[in-house]
């Protein structure tokens, strides 16, 4: 597996370990529909968290949280549209973004809660 990849799948477990710690209750991890991957759906109380991961190795080109990208919150709102509406759901949705940066061994966690679009 290539580098960057196992960098990606160490970072969605430690958001989901970083989650669980907060009192989140993990619904979904890697939920697909159309073109679009949500990588955590979270519950915590009456909040449906729908969580996108970034981890990187360094900030030398820009934060994690940099890099979502305009098509990708499109398609990750119209996945949670999907999922809410086959789920019959009626809850409050958050979009968070969880940005890890690996430093040596450390991995530094930053959650950042209605991250880029709230309905």
């Amino acid at each position: 597996m290539a580098q960057h990849n196992e960098l990606g799948k160490k970072g969605e477990q430690l958001a989901v370990d970083f989650l669980q710690e907060h009192n989140y209750t993990i619904i979904e991890r890697n939920y697909r529909f159309d073109k679009a991957e949500v990588d955590i759906i979270a519950k915590k109380e009456d909040v449906l968290a729908i969580i996108e991961v970034k981890t990187r190795s360094s900030t030398d080109f820009g934060n994690p949280q940099d890099f979502l990208k305009t098509k990708q919150i499109q398609r990750l709102v119209k996945a949670v549209d999907e999922y809410v509406t086959v789920n019959n759901l009626y809850v409050e949705i958050r979009f968070d973004i969880i940005a890890i940066v690996k430093n040596g061994k450390q991995y530094r966690i930053e959650h950042l809660k209605d991250a880029f679009y709230h309905f």
